[in-house]
């Protein structure tokens, strides 16, 4: 099974989000392994603007399964908060691991 993988070297934004977005529509997971909250990106799907910090841009892929890895400090309000904000603008999250 092939696989595709989207590692930055530098802290802070150097397009891995962007990289990742980019990919997102050929792959059936899409992970955030490590990091927190406090950095994020930005992702534009169908005119549609979303700003993620916990969650993988996969959850936005029908199709894809988003995954949070355990090397990921999880702040649960914002977690719960961006889940509830997707779903009120009737995004599935349901897929979401």
């Amino acid at each position: 099974m092939p696989s595709i993988v989207v590692v930055g070297s530098q802290w802070g934004d150097e397009g891995k989000g962007r990289a990742t977005d980019n990919l997102g529509t050929d792959v059936d997971y899409v992970v955030k392994y490590n990091g927190g909250n406090n950095a994020g990106h930005t992702v534009v799907v169908g005119g549609e603007t979303y700003a993620l910090h916990l969650l993988p841009s996969g959850i936005l892929t029908p199709g894809c399964i988003p995954l949070i890895g355990n090397g990921v400090v999880v702040d649960l309000a914002v977690l719960f908060e961006e889940i509830e904000q997707l779903q009120r603008r009737g995004l599935d999250t349901s897929a979401l691991q």
